[in-house]
Parts: C-alpha cells; sequence; structure tokens
C-alpha cells in the first residue's frame, strides 16, 4: 500500500476537466495553521468524503471551496458558471415567515414550488411552518431542503445526517447516489460515508491527504501513514515521537481493541437472548429491587399522550444490568419521552415502571444545556477549582483525564466557544461519564463527533459495567454498542428487538413501512373499500411482491452503474440511458406499491367488515 503524500492535482482524470481545484492553499487563524501548502481538485461526479479530527479544519474548508472564505496563499479556481450549494452548520433565520417562502426567496424563481415540497416532505417540514417556530433539528432540515432543492453543479454537505431520523437518511443516500453533480461530504456516520464516497479527503495537522478509494479503505490506509511517520520521527527525536504517540497510536489501538470489543458484544446478545420474553408477557415477582438486582427497570402496559395524541401505546418491557438499549424512531415519535418515563422524570398516564432501587442516572443532554461556553474545559469538569477531577470516584489530575477524550494542554485553557461543535460534545460527554452511574443515558451522542471520538466512546461504553440507554440514528454505533433495539412503529407503538441495527432491519418486513407511511399520507375521512377481491385481483395481489423485488435490483443495479465516477467520461450516451431507466423503474416501482398496498388495504378492510 502507498503511504504517499502527493497532492491530488497529480491524481489525472483526462476525461473531463476539474470543476475546482486548489493548489498550494494555505491558512491560518492567528498562530493556529488550517492549511499548509493543501492542493485538491473536484471532478464531475465525484463523491468525497472529508475525514478528520474535530478542530482539525474540515468545516474551515468547505467555507474555503464554496468561496466564502478568502486563502492566506495559494490560488482557488472553479469553473466558469460553477453553481455551488453549501450545507454549513448554520440555522435558517428565526423569521415569521413560511418555510416555503424563505426558500421561493433564498432560490429564486426558477425552482418548481411543487418540487420544494416534496423535498420538505422527505425531510419532515410543514411548508407552512413559520422559521420562528421551528425547532434546531427542524430548521437544520430546512436548510438541508435548500441545499438539495437548488440542484448546484457542486454539493458541499458539513453533517448532513445530524438531526436527521433513519427514513430521512435512507432518503438522503439514495437521493445522493443518483445526483447528477459532484458531492463533497462531512460526516460522522460509517454507514452513510460507506454508500456514498468513493474516493476520500483527510485532514491532518494541516495537511491534506487523499486515497482514491472509499471510506472502507480509509482506516486502514491512515494507520499505515501513521505507523510510518512514527518509524521516521523515532529516528528523529523522541519528543515528537511521544506526541504522535499520544496523539495516533492510541487511537490505532483502541480501534483494534474495539474488535474484541464488538465480539465481545456479540455474545452478550447471544446471552441475553436466554432472558428474552415476548412483550405483553413478562410475569415478576413484587419482591423489592435492590442495586444488586438484575432487574433495572419494568414497564407493564404504559400509556402516555400529550394534547390527546398518543406517545406510547401499551408499552412493556424489561431491562436487565449490562443491557445495552437502542432507542429509534422518526424525529418527534417520542424517544426521549420514553427515556424521561423510565428514568421517573415523566409519569405515565397509565401503566406502571418500576425501577431498581438506588439506581443512579449520569445523562447526556444533547443540547448541551450544562456547559458555560464562557468557561474552559479545565474549569467545566473542575467547577469547584484545583487541577483534580474525580472519575468515577477516583482523583485524576485534569489534563491526564482530558488528554483521554483527545484534549491537549492548550484546548484545556481554551474558552468553549472558540471550540467546535464536536469538542463541545467531546467534552460534555468527559464531564458525563466521569460521574459515577449505574444507568447511562445518551441522547443523541454521536453528533458533531469525529471517528476517533466515536471509537473511544465505543471503547468505554464496552468497559461500563452499568446499563446503557442510548437513543441514536447512527447506525454502524447501534450495531457495535448495543444488545437491544426498541423501536417506534407509529401510533404510540414500540417494539423490543434482540441485537443490533443490522438485526433489527433484517427483521422488517417493507409492508410495515409501506402501509405506515401510505396511512400519513391519506387525507382524513377517506373512505375504505369494503369489497371482496376478485379473483383477478388476488392473483395481482399474490405476483406484485415478486415484481417488486424484481424492480428493486434492477434500481440497485442502475444507481451501482451510475456511482461509478468513469461512467459518465467513458460513456455518456449511455450513462444518459440508464439515467433514464433509473427514473422509469423508480416509477414502475411507484405505481406498483401504491397498487400492492390498494390491494392489501381493501383485502384487510373486507376481513375486518366480516367481525362480528
Amino acid at each position: 500500500m502507498s503511504l504517499s503524500f502527493l497532492p491530488l492535482t497529480n491524481f489525472l482524470m483526462t476525461q473531463a476537466p476539474p470543476l475546482l481545484t486548489l493548489n498550494n492553499a494555505s491558512l491560518s487563524f492567528g498562530t493556529r495553521v488550517i492549511l499548509k501548502d493543501a492542493s485538491l481538485s473536484l471532478f464531475p461526479r465525484d463523491r468525497i468524503c472529508l475525514v478528520g479530527r474535530n478542530g482539525s479544519g474540515k468545516t474551515t474548508l468547505l467555507k474555503i471551496l464554496s468561496g466564502s472564505l478568502e486563502l492566506d496563499g495559494g490560488e482557488r479556481h472553479i469553473k466558469p458558471g460553477l453553481k455551488i450549494g453549501l450545507l454549513d452548520q448554520s440555522l435558517a433565520p428565526a423569521e415569521p415567515i413560511p418555510v416555503l417562502d424563505f426558500l421561493k426567496k433564498q432560490l429564486g424563481k426558477n425552482i418548481e414550488p411543487h418540487a420544494l415540497e416534496e423535498t420538505l416532505s422527505h425531510v419532515r417540514v410543514d411548508p407552512a411552518s413559520l422559521l420562528s417556530s421551528l425547532s434546531g433539528g427542524e430548521s437544520r432540515r430546512v436548510m438541508l431542503a435548500k441545499a438539495l432543492a437548488g440542484r448546484p453543479d457542486l454539493l458541499l454537505l458539513d453533517e448532513p445526517t445530524n438531526h436527521l431520523d433513519l427514513p430521512t437518511i435512507e432518503w438522503l443516500e439514495g437521493t445522493l447516489r443518483t445526483y447528477p453533480g459532484t458531492i463533497l461530504i462531512i460526516s460522522h456516520d460509517r454507514v452513510f460515508l460507506t454508500k456514498i464516497a468513493k474516493r476520500t479527503f483527510w485532514l491532518d495537522r494541516a495537511r491534506l491527504l487523499t486515497l482514491e478509494k472509499g471510506y472502507p479503505f480509509f482506516e486502514e490506509w491512515a494507520e499505515d501513514i501513521i505507523d510510518h511517520e512514527l518509524r521516521t520521527q523515532e529516528k528523529l527525536a523522541q519528543k515528537i515521537a511521544e506526541e504522535t504517540h499520544w496523539l495516533h497510536r492510541g487511537v490505532t489501538a483502541r480501534r483494534k481493541r474495539n474488535q474484541g470489543r464488538l465480539r465481545a458484544l456479540l455474545a452478550l446478545r447471544q446471552e441475553r437472548s436466554s432472558y428474552q420474553a415476548a412483550q405483553g408477557e413478562i410475569s415478576f415477582t413484587s419482591q423489592e429491587l435492590s442495586i444488586g438486582s438484575k432487574l433495572v427497570i419494568e414497564a407493564k402496559h404504559v400509556f402516555k399522550s400529550f394534547k390527546e395524541k398518543p406517545i406510547i401505546k401499551d408499552f412493556s418491557c424489561r431491562i436487565l444490568r449490562g443491557d445495552r438499549i437502542g432507542i429509534i424512531g422518526p424525529n418527534g415519535s417520542g424517544k426521549t419521552t420514553l427515556i424521561q418515563l423510565l428514568i421517573g422524570h415523566l409519569i405515565p398516564d397509565k401503566g406502571h415502571i418500576r425501577r431498581a432501587k438506588n439506581l443512579e442516572p449520569a445523562i447526556f443532554d444533547q443540547n448541551q444545556a450544562s456547559l458555560d461556553l464562557e468557561l474552559t474545559p479545565w474549569q467545566t469538569l473542575c467547577e469547584h477549582g484545583g487541577d483534580q477531577v474525580l472519575v468515577q470516584g477516583t482523583p485524576r489530575h485534569v489534563i491526564g483525564y482530558l488528554k483521554d477524550f483527545l484534549f491537549d494542554r492548550k484546548q484545556a485553557l481554551t474558552p468553549l466557544k472558540n471550540l467546535s461543535g464536536g469538542e463541545r460534545n467531546r467534552l460534555l460527554l468527559a464531564k458525563i461519564l466521569a460521574k459515577p452511574s449505574n444507568l447511562l443515558v445518551l441522547d443523541e451522542p454521536t453528533n458533531d463527533l469525529d471517528m476517533d471520538t466515536l471509537d473511544l466512546l465505543q471503547e468505554y461504553l464496552g468497559e461500563y459495567q452499568g446499563t446503557l440507554l442510548l437513543v441514536s440514528h447512527d447506525r454502524d454505533f447501534l450495531d457495535r454498542t448495543v444488545t437491544h433495539i426498541l423501536a417506534f412503529e407509529g401510533e404510540g407503538h414500540v417494539q423490543m428487538y434482540m441485537g443490533g441495527y443490522t438485526e433489527y432491519a433484517a427483521q422488517q418486513k417493507p409492508s410495515s413501512s409501506l402501509i405506515s407511511e401510505k396511512r400519513k399520507m391519506e387525507p382524513i375521512g377517506t373512505k375504505k373499500p369494503r369489497e371482496k377481491l376478485s379473483y383477478k385481483e388476488v392473483r395481482e395481489l399474490s405476483l406484485l411482491p415478486e415484481e417488486i423485488e424484481v424492480l428493486n435490483q434492477k434500481i440497485a443495479e442502475f444507481e451501482s452503474k451510475l456511482n461509478d465516477p468513469l461512467f459518465y467520461r467513458q460513456d455518456p450516451q449511455n450513462f444518459e440511458k440508464t439515467t433514464n431507466d433509473l427514473q422509469a423503474a423508480r416509477h414502475d416501482l411507484h405505481h406498483k406499491e401504491d397498487r400492492w398496498l390498494e390491494l392489501l388495504e381493501k383485502e384487510e378492510t373486507f376481513e375486518k367488515e366480516k367481525l362480528p
């Protein structure tokens, strides 16, 4: 494997000129160097991921590429007329105007209103909602809709999956795979990057390195570069070698240890399966729970509604000591409400929840409400002064503990307002995880975290002896950390599944999600047909699932072809034909799914009408 640090401009694509290039680009903020002699080229239909630690300058690089930030040195060249779309970390202005009007104003008269409304429906934002009434997550999804609806030639996306639920993330993946323009993405979501990216940029200590492969090959390639660097520096200066060892070797070792943790997690899932009982069939004695009890939380037939809207309906489960529970569901479905019920911060309308005595939860707040941005990381951890922080009851020097979470001494004395969002999340994790607990509650902890911090968190959770409740839309992180999935399946129903996200997804029937989505789109008061299916309709209903599966396979094949960045350059006519074939197949699939749902619901309605 090559360890060359050659700039991207040495990678020549003779079939098409680049859309944008940087040559020997340099940028500094005060004494901090962000880029040093960095070069890159972006080509038509490129699919690129940009990776690097929190605070390394990834967001800054996107601003340079978009033209909103000037270089100190070097050159930036763009193709004349290039249209660039940027999704940064900013939110829509909190103004009392409807979302649709805001987007029309931002994008101009050439944007079709129905196209905007369709995109907003996918990101689950009401076009008539006022910007001033939106949550932070909804506001960010408006900005994602703005970036996508403009159909730019070059799409720059900074953490696009943050605040998105899994159905929306999967829709976004499908949209980006067939997007005709060039895409550059910053994301911590390994599954998302694996499905989208075909090239990888690595921003590391002001250097920009490139790998002409997708994200799955990145970690091995990066570790080879680090090992090569360590061997070189060990010959030059022991002090530099020690610093590099702390900075990188701990990360590579952690990833290797985490493979062992993953195997241990799979064994724990297997062991836990022997305790699994069907939901609604839980039976326990009424003895009082103690801190040493195996049973941590028991919920029986719990109901919770807000303004007559059912959030939790007839929910029962038991959570044992050492369980790692992943909680998933669409935005607004009630995941945080469920956590609040389980830990006792909310009272159910009906049903009963029993908890172990002396339960000590440590709770991660995804809104960072417990951080004072005027303080430094040192002051945040040592609230009463001094240089010692209690970590699980054991005193440690604050700098040593901060190094565990990838902060150096200089960052320890930097006000939080000058740190990136990912660095603040990392600090909040350090603060929460220092607290002694036997129940760890993490509500969307992975937002804005880099891969190294995710590996660090995975390692910690592998060693944690208590019980974990984790809300996350990060499929890879769920697979690496949890033993069970609690899934919101619509209309207040919550179901428990064994294993991680992959096992959960394998148990899902397409009909459940399709029927749920179809019912959401139906006008209120829609009447169902009550007649019995004809012989022809019965046969059609039996054949449609196979026809749908064939179409899904065709669509996957077309998408795979279109994902090849060389396809357009080598055969533009065939590329155009494949694009048209893909659109036709999707249209056919949509029609057959609608017809299948229509027949299925007709059959179900008729059967229900027969019941006394």
